[in-house]
């Protein structure tokens, strides 16, 4: 599925309140918990929202099928309105108006980017979703966070440097250089002192690049940066 911002017509559901987001996804914290258990019971509330969205879905192309039904806009509706209740589908079609910052669905992109730093296999096998996973660290790469969203994306930021690259993390260079703080290069300069070798090199570069803003995050870059620095 490809992840875009559309209008309150285009999809038929209007912009809802943090309390309607809670109402729907608030189960969905317990998927990037320390405690097993209660992971696995959110997993169970997530296959039981994802097969509610398949079989809305699969009404809603029965409906295609037909050469003309009046039923198709009602199912076509009633699968962007049941996807609303999992992930990564209640982050699709983000109404044009709101700024990230305001989007009352923040703190749901934040824990999907988190399940996936955290858990990531789990991530993969239940919810993978490259696409939608890019645009929104596009999304967020943005300054004028409030500081507890800029805490939770250095975090992720820190987490993710530590690790093997995984598709889509070369992204989290904008949201870096959005967030640049002395707490962010704290937690990189860690990293790059460590002795994961991931977190040597993919911190140090980090750091790199934020003395660097004039510098692309490209491949040829990187190999430039990594021969340089392994000399």
């Amino acid at each position: 599925m490809i992840y875009q911002m559309t209008t309150e017509t285009d999809t038929g559901v209007g912009v809802d309140g943090v309390a309607v987001w809670h109402e729907r996804l608030g189960w969905a914290y317990g998927l990037t918990a320390d405690d097993p258990a209660v992971r696995a019971a959110a997993l169970v509330r997530f296959a039981d929202a994802e097969r509610n969205t398949r079989n809305a879905l699969d009404r809603y192309y029965r409906t295609c099928r037909r050469r003309y039904s009046p039923r198709r806009k009602a199912a076509s509706r009633n699968y962007k309105e049941i996807r609303t209740y999992s992930l990564p589908g209640a982050l699709w079609d983000r109404p044009t108006g709101p700024d990230i910052v305001a989007w009352p669905g923040l703190s749901y992109a934040l824990l999907y980017l988190e399940w996936e730093a955290r858990y990531p296999q789990e991530w993969t096998r239940h919810a993978k979703e490259w696409g939608t996973k890019q645009a929104l660290i596009r999304d967020v790469a943005v300054a004028h966070h409030e500081e507890t969203v800029r805490t939770k994306l250095a975090e992720l930021i820190e987490i993710v440097v530590q690790r093997p690259y995984r598709c889509k993390d070369r992204e989290y260079v904008r949201v870096a250089r959005a967030v640049d703080s002395d707490e962010l290069r704290g937690r990189l300069a860690t990293a790059a002192r460590s002795d994961n070798p991931w977190a040597r090199r993919h911190a140090g570069y980090v750091l790199w690049l934020l003395d660097h803003p004039e510098a692309p995050n490209t491949r040829h870059i990187w190999q430039t940066w990594l021969a340089a620095s392994e000399e």
